[in-house]
């Protein structure tokens, strides 16, 4: 039993001493194997006007140099442009970034 907590006391100390940046990469080697499988949808009042499918995460935008966080998510998925559901031939993976603000704006990669 003693042998259980202190094996658990030292992985949880290893995991704090860890950089910021490692635990995110712990993270987020787990959530890979776990998987996941995101959707965006984007309206305009009540009209769908944009979707992407197969996202693996959406990320909150930081500043480079100060590191303080930016009103945006960005994230990559498949540009679903018949609304289907599914890749088709000619939708391909791009980039994409959406507003946190009520200004309703996407930007992504047109590929």
């Amino acid at each position: 039993m003693k042998l259980k907590f202190l094996s658990l006391i030292v992985l949880i100390g290893l995991f704090i001493g860890c950089t910021q940046e490692t635990q995110n990469k712990l993270s987020r080697s787990i959530q890979n194997w776990t998987g996941t499988n995101g959707t965006l949808e984007v309206y305009a009042g009540d009209k769908l006007v944009k979707k992407f499918i197969n996202i693996d995460k959406l990320s909150t935008a930081t500043g480079t140099d100060d590191g303080v966080t930016r009103p945006y998510r960005f994230g990559y998925g498949i540009l679903d442009k018949n609304f289907n559901s599914k890749k088709d031939a000619g939708e391909e993976r791009v980039y994409f970034e959406f507003s946190d603000y009520s200004t309703s704006y996407i930007f992504y990669e047109e590929k």
